[in-house]
């Protein structure tokens, strides 16, 4: 139980570090937006072509690595989700039992 509750802290470190990464991309560029929780796509443009790598590669290489520590940040939240269900079920059988 001891061990669990030890990586719940270093997963929430983590997280709040990788949070940190996301408000920091938000703030290179306002078409990015605000949101923590969302991936970014594509904002549209006049014409029917969408934006690539060809027409603003700065925006779209920020947008990849943002979109990529936004799915670091998912996996972290269900890693800290499995392991806080273990954690109430150790905890349940300590005073249960």
């Amino acid at each position: 139980m001891l061990f669990g509750i030890i990586i719940m802290i270093v997963l929430y470190i983590i997280l709040s570090y990788v949070l940190s990464w996301i408000r920091y991309f938000n703030s290179q560029d306002p078409r990015l937006g605000q949101s923590t929780w969302r991936w970014s796509y594509d904002y549209p443009v006049i014409g029917e072509r969408d934006f690539s790598d060809l027409d603003d590669k700065d925006f779209v290489r920020l947008r990849r690595k943002r979109n990529k520590i936004i799915t670091f940040m998912y996996a972290i939240v269900l890693i800290m989700f499995l392991l806080s269900m273990s954690l109430l079920s150790e905890i349940m059988i300590f005073f249960l039992a």
